[in-house]
């Protein structure tokens, strides 16, 4: 098997250094990533994190392991802020527009898919939500106060990190003490229920205006936030499992109370990995409704936004995010997603060109010695950066093949391609449906056009027309390459 002879390092956050993998059982990698609150149309910063354990879920599945990959739906018990008082963001929005708080979990959960569905992820094993895991939750909490770690006050419970904290470290993974955790101390409606501030609700008893509410042995109301991964995670994976992702924003807290709720029901810790995705940001500013910062997905796709220049496909704009390795802050901006679409196109170019390349009797091109390489790239940590680095390196050899400097065996010729396809397509899920029906067209055409033009002028013998038509195109990144069979051209 594949994954036998691979060295995968990942960078684990709760350890804070990269880490060989070893999965739990052998052979087998269960793997969950925090999906998103069906409230609004996803956020690109979200498409950025979830695309990043998209490629990480590609990658195992390409070394053979088995994945099982659950992302959950949060679609009730995410207060505004964060916060254990406020208004339920889906409620609230229900209430806003005058529909039922499942409309908008539904309008907002194609809305996520359909996205996702464009940026050509790869469906999760398993899709939970958080409202369909009521009961798991409930009981859940039954272990914590039996376990003697939580406590009910007027309907609600509240988790006790204090009393945690004596036995467990809590801040294990954000590396936060609990006594510099005295936050929101302010004086918030129902703040005065915990009795510490560092403590987090687990059940929330609902007002009598709150409506999405469900019956418990202490209330009738709705889960806290944090509880809702915990349920799910262990109930699909076990209550120790492989890899569990999310944004960077996420380690604290919710993912530090997901480690205490676990340890507080099932004694044991969690997860062996935590991998956190780095924040989006635009043009060098953090990306905010409020300031006009902000762009949504499909406005990439149909230029509609004055931030960008034209519209960009969707795999231009998938290449572009993973061209920063998924801890790198990404700035979002134009001149990055014109200089991505050119590098793309080029890729796709001479993945194209392979099956026109004519073999030679030996290769001049240590192809075995580039796919280590790309494979050393995805091994460390899943650099996709270097691993596009390499893939460009690939497609140089293919392009330099048409001027004989670069020589390719039969047998080279096989794996190159191979190696090409199985990084690009299937690793980071690109598509070149666009190369063969979009842009490349068009430019390929414009070009013969040209090529013939030259032609004509060296037949007629003005040298000087063809010298330009020559230079120009080399300028802006097109070479003339001619031969026995006539003049062809490789976009550099």
């Amino acid at each position: 098997m594949l994954y036998t002879s691979q060295d995968l390092k990942i960078y684990n956050t709760l350890s804070g250094e990269k880490e060989t993998f070893k999965p739990i059982e052998d052979g087998y990698v269960g793997m969950y990533c925090c999906g998103p609150t069906v409230y609004s149309n996803v956020h690109l910063g979200n498409v950025r994190t979830f695309m990043s354990f998209d490629v990480v879920f590609r990658y195992l599945r390409h070394l053979d392991y088995k994945v099982r990959y659950v992302r959950n739906i949060t679609d009730a018990g995410h207060l505004e802020n964060d916060a254990d008082v406020g208004e339920d963001r889906i409620a609230k929005k229900a209430r806003l527009e005058a529909i039922e708080p499942m409309e908008v979990v539904q309008r907002y959960t194609v809305d996520f898919h359909n996205i996702l569905n464009t940026f050509n992820f790869l469906p999760p094993s398993i899709e939970p939500t958080a409202t369909g895991h009521i009961i798991e939750q409930i009981e859940i909490i039954k272990t914590i106060i039996d376990n003697g770690l939580a406590y009910e006050v007027n309907g609600s419970v509240y988790f006790d990190v204090l009393k945690y904290n004596e036995s467990k470290p809590y801040g294990i993974l954000s590396k936060r003490k609990v006594e510099d955790l005295i936050h929101n101390t302010r004086q918030l409606d129902g703040q005065s229920d915990k009795k510490n501030p560092q403590d987090f609700a687990l059940w929330k008893r609902a007002e009598p205006q709150h409506i999405m509410r469900w019956p418990s042995p202490w209330s009738d109301g709705f889960p806290g936030w944090h509880l809702e991964c915990t349920a799910m995670s262990t109930k699909y994976l076990g209550e120790q499992f492989d890899i569990h992702g999310g944004g960077m924003d996420l380690k604290f807290p919710h993912h530090e109370c997901e480690i205490a709720q676990a340890e507080a029901s099932c004694g044991n810790p969690p997860v062996n990995f935590w991998m956190h995705a780095n924040m989006l940001i635009m043009n060098g500013k953090k990306m905010a409704k409020s300031t006009g910062n902000f762009i949504l997905p499909n406005e990439i796709f149909t230029g509609d936004n004055e931030h960008i220049t034209k519209a960009f496909a969707p795999s231009v704009a998938r290449f572009f995010m993973l061209q920063a390795h998924y801890r790198s802050i990404l700035d979002f901006t134009n001149d990055g997603l014109l200089a991505s679409e050119k590098g793309f196109y080029r890729l796709m170019d001479a993945i194209d060109a392979i099956d026109g390349v004519k073999p030679s009797s030996e290769s001049n091109f240590d192809v075995n010695a580039w796919k280590q390489r790309c494979y050393d790239a995805m091994n460390d940590d899943f650099n996709t950066p270097i691993l596009i680095a390499n893939l460009f390196e690939g497609a140089k050899a293919i392009n330099q093949t048409k001027d004989g400097s670069v020589t390719l065996s039969k047998n080279d010729i096989a794996l190159l391609k191979a190696t090409m396809h199985t990084f690009v397509f299937d690793v980071l899920g690109l598509t070149n449906e666009e190369q063969s029906s979009g842009q490349s067209d068009k430019l390929s055409g414009a070009v013969e056009i040209l090529i013939n033009l030259r032609k004509e002028a060296r037949i007629n013998k003005d040298f000087a027309l063809s010298d330009k038509i020559r230079d120009e195109l080399a300028e802006v990144g097109i070479t003339l390459n001619d031969g026995r069979e006539g003049t062809t051209f490789s976009v550099n």
